[in-house]
């Protein structure tokens, strides 16, 4: 039958910030059935990364609808989606401790349900911190994603070393993926030779190592004239995104002298790989986007291999290079066994990574047990209320007493109230805590 002629599949996504939006909007267009329409409607979370509308229509991904929520009122809208507005999949694309919450109040939501929607869950990218802590606070969902053959291994013996059910872990791959493959460098004068440095909001953090990046591009562009140097920001100043970033590169830039060949790039990131030659990073995702297109990748060791950077996942990599390596002219030869296990899939098997995601989803649809976590008020007592108390729940799921707006929709000037109270917050962690933080260093 025509996937015009059937019913649409409802999928709903959860996202708490712009990163984890584009994976989980892209990760529920990847695990639905290639001949099946889908209704793909959006709740971002409200919290200090909600992300603008800027940042929105960066991520280039759309949906049939898309409205701001706060834990309670997403609950309470699926409780309320029922019959033909029942959803059919629910991604929940959030924090550790955010998946968690939702667990725990959508099992109570859910309680008298057995058509439930399939709950799915995952990490954005690379998992290099906090394995045990973020696998554990997602434990629950029916598929919890892993990224590649690398991490399903590692989350199925978390799971099974404490005794948890590890059958939900499900091997996918990174779902931005995709791009036309590195046709080589620029012959003549089509376009310039590029260098791309992907920054990241949070690593490194110091003002010392962050100034020291910014002065090594730029002499890379002072040295080599010929080439366009690139920095790919993920943000503009007072936009936040999965990590706070407390000093913008926009504003280290200020105070040097960068020559006419370097610049300051904002975009869709496969658009900037498109006309890149060289990427060079920390240990953003962004070099996996770039290794599935077998673009020459550094990932930088100048500050060290360190699991406070993150580039220690890369270990193995063939990737690890200085940047007077490549100011001499070193190219990364990356490992092909490491990057096979890592998920990048440049090998052509990308088309078929989602194929086992889809499978259990078709065969989990209909009538599903209760959301079952291992965190419960009898394993983790201590460590559980806590979680749930900053989405405004109790232990058992419900809400707690005297939450704000927890049985109606906010009216208009709640909304402005709302609207208003984000932008100091979001003015205060960006602006004022790093005075005072450094104040305090004084």
């Amino acid at each position: 039958m025509p996937a015009s002629a059937t019913k649409a599949l409802r999928v709903a996504v959860l996202a708490d910030s712009d990163t984890r939006w584009k994976w989980g909007a892209l990760t529920a267009t990847r695990i639905s059935p290639a001949d099946t329409d889908i209704r793909l409607d959006g709740y971002l979370l409200r919290g200090r990364a909600t992300p603008t509308a800027r940042q929105l229509r960066e991520v280039g991904v759309t949906a049939d609808s898309l409205r701001e929520v706060t834990a309670v009122e997403f609950l309470r809208a699926m409780e309320a989606a029922r019959g033909e507005e029942s959803y059919d999949v629910l991604v929940l694309a959030l924090v550790g401790g955010g998946v968690q919450a939702m667990l725990h109040g959508l099992g109570r939501a859910w309680r008298d349900r057995a058509d439930r929607p399939v709950v799915v869950t995952g990490y954005v990218g690379v998992v290099y911190e906090k394995l045990a802590d973020g696998l554990l606070l997602r434990h629950g969902a029916d598929l919890v994603l892993a990224n590649s053959r690398q991490d399903a291994e590692r989350f199925r013996e978390v799971y099974e070393g404490v005794g948890a059910d590890a059958s939900a872990v499900t091997e996918v791959a990174l779902p931005f993926l995709g791009g036309a493959t590195y046709a080589g460098e620029p012959a003549g004068a089509d376009r310039p030779y590029t260098v791309v440095f992907a920054a990241q909001p949070s690593v490194p953090d110091s003002r010392k190592d962050r100034t020291y990046l910014l002065e090594r591009l730029i002499r890379h562009a002072r040295r080599h004239p010929e080439r366009e140097v690139l920095l790919k920001l993920r943000s503009k100043p007072g936009e936040h995104t999965t990590h706070i970033e407390e000093l913008p590169y926009q504003k280290l830039v200020q105070r040097a002298d960068p020559p006419p060949n370097f610049r300051l790039v904002y975009g869709h990131m496969g658009e900037v790989l498109d006309r890149t030659d060289l990427l060079v990073t920390i240990s953003s995702t962004a070099a996996l986007e770039s290794l599935h297109r077998r673009i020459p990748t550094v990932v930088l060791t100048d500050l060290g291999v360190r699991e406070a950077l993150g580039n220690h996942h890369f270990v193995g990599s063939g990737c690890l290079a200085s940047w007077d390596q490549l100011d001499e002219g070193h190219r990364p030869a990356p490992d092909a066994e490491w990057v096979a296990r890592q998920g990048v899939a440049a090998d052509g098997e990308y088309a078929t990574a989602f194929d086992e995601a889809r499978d259990r989803i078709a065969a989990l649809r209909g009538a599903l047990p209760p959301l079952a976590p291992y965190y419960t008020p009898v394993t983790a007592p201590g460590y559980l209320p806590g979680i749930l108390a900053r989405h405004h729940l109790a232990p058992d799921g419900t809400r707690l007493p005297g939450t704000p707006a927890a049985d109606r929709e906010p009216g208009p000037v709640r909304q402005v109230v709302r609207r208003a109270a984000r932008g100091a917050y979001r003015h205060g962690v960006q602006r004022v805590a790093p005075v005072i933080r450094r104040m305090g260093d004084l």
